[in-house]
């Protein structure tokens, strides 16, 4: 249940109200694991109910209140457990390369697209991870220096370069990505060639 671990991961630096939770998830792990608000407030109760995590009660302006959460000790060993066992790899699941097995259903134009897409997409994304491994190693990351505050000095070093290290199975992905893509442009480019060189069937020839 990576989603429930993923909010542990981020609670555990400090308590967070849900709101703060969400837009901290964004900044943090949501740039290794996507979720939208919708699942991670049901989520949230679940974890609380669970005994995971708690919930304090406190005002928010003169007649609403908000709910702060932070990670128990049962939470804290379930988030321990979960980074100590190992994780069988999941059943390959791609959409995009699904269909790039039958690209040779669509129009040649249809498939640069997509591939060119695909590129800018994981250009994106590439930034984006890249940045984040930035501001971790120059030590500008919030939470992470939150929960490096709560950690032995001679364990910084090592916290900070496994971080990365999860960000650069990213950076290195998405290159891969890329270079798929562009050699699928490149090949596009020679089934065009080979159509465009091809003799006319005999039945054309002699019309």
């Amino acid at each position: 249940m990576s989603l429930r671990h993923a909010l542990l991961g981020v609670i555990k630096d400090k308590p967070l109200t849900g709101y703060d939770l969400v837009r901290h998830f964004q900044g943090t792990v949501g740039f290794l694991w996507s979720a939208p608000q919708s699942q991670i407030y049901p989520e949230l109760r679940r974890m609380e109910a669970a005994g995971l995590v708690e919930a304090q009660v406190a005002p928010r302006g003169q007649r609403a209140q908000k709910r702060i959460y932070s990670v128990t000790d049962a939470g804290m060993a379930e988030l321990r457990r979960w980074a100590t066992d190992f994780m069988p790899l999941p059943a390959q699941r791609d959409p995009v390369v699904l269909k790039a097995a039958f690209f040779d259903l669509a129009p040649v134009d249809s498939v640069r697209e997509q591939l060119r897409a695909h590129i800018a997409q994981f250009q994106w994304r590439l930034e984006q991870w890249q940045a984040r491994a930035d501001a971790i190693r120059e030590r500008r990351a919030e939470l992470v220096e939150v929960w490096l505050a709560r950690q032995p000095v001679e364990a910084h070093d090592g916290i900070i370069e496994l971080k990365i290290h999860a960000l650069e199975g990213l950076i290195g992905r998405a290159r891969v990505e890329i270079a798929w893509a562009r050699q699928g442009l490149v090949l596009c480019d020679d089934i065009e060639a080979r159509r465009a060189g091809s003799p006319l069937p005999f039945k054309e020839k002699q019309a």
